[in-house]
């Protein structure tokens, strides 16, 4: 497996959402400065399929706080890519403090994810690393679960098209398209939807993630393509349509970080 592209101990991430027209031109921009990461390489649309289990309460505690802009909240989730047997899959917190990203997450392989799921440690074969950070992130993501009672809530996927910096791990750019949600109560880790809930239609989310300072290249892509900053919280999207509500303009403002 490559480098990880997508964790970094802190970072910024700023969403717009683009036309699929638009994007294929920001697509070009972003071409001169980055690479296609090894995932959409040899891809006929240069994109792979991100699934993710999103855990919360039965009062919906992790959706309120993310509804309400919160500035220090967190999300609980298990991504995946597929169902192969011999993929991993990563128990992951999501973390905003203020404008900033943090992130944590431990692979282990499949097979041990209804031991976490069931609030206990996974048997050693399913460890993927036995490093301190990997095994403090699992940790970390139990006491969290059990802290607010979270249990697997929603499934959201979408297409994901990454551009990375292959000498450092500072900048990535993401368009994300198709995104779709059902309710997964029973946590399985699977891809298959039935009769999902569309979240975006010919919209794409562009999301620009950095570190430390905002790249002058990133200022000449925002202002050539006329990119204005809007919420784009995937769960919270799919979430709001389960539950049957609508996202006013003032809900959108507050989940633009």
């Amino acid at each position: 497996m490559g480098q990880d592209h997508t964790l970094m101990a802190s970072r910024y991430e700023l969403k717009y959402l683009l036309s699929n027209s638009a994007a294929l031109r920001v697509r070009k921009f972003v071409q001169q400065y980055l690479e296609v990461d090894e995932y959409g390489q040899g891809q006929p649309d240069l994109a792979y399929p991100v699934h993710s289990l999103y855990l919360d309460s039965d009062d919906w505690t992790f959706y309120h706080r993310s509804l309400n802009g919160d500035k220090n909240r967190f999300k609980l989730r298990v991504r995946y890519y597929d169902e192969r047997p011999t993929t991993p899959v990563f128990f992951e917190i999501k973390r905003r403090m203020k404008d900033v990203i943090l992130k944590q997450r431990c692979g282990i392989k499949r097979g041990g994810e209804a031991d976490v799921l069931a609030g206990h440690f996974p048997p050693e074969k399913y460890l993927l690393s036995k490093a301190a950070e990997d095994l403090q992130a699992l940790h970390r993501f139990q006491e969290l679960m059990l802290r607010v009672q979270a249990k697997p809530q929603m499934h959201v996927a979408y297409r994901r098209e990454a551009y990375v910096n292959t000498v450092n791990n500072e900048v990535r750019v993401t368009f994300d398209r198709s995104v779709l949600a059902v309710p997964r109560p029973g946590g399985e880790l699977v891809t298959h939807m039935d009769q999902p809930l569309v979240c975006t239609t010919d919209l794409v989310i562009l999301e620009l993630k950095f570190t430390d300072r905002f790249p002058n290249w990133f200022w000449d892509l925002v202002e050539t393509f006329d990119c204005f900053q809007s919420g784009a919280a995937k769960y919270v999207e799919g979430t709001s349509l389960h539950l049957g509500r609508h996202l006013s303009p003032a809900d959108v403002i507050r989940n633009l970080f």
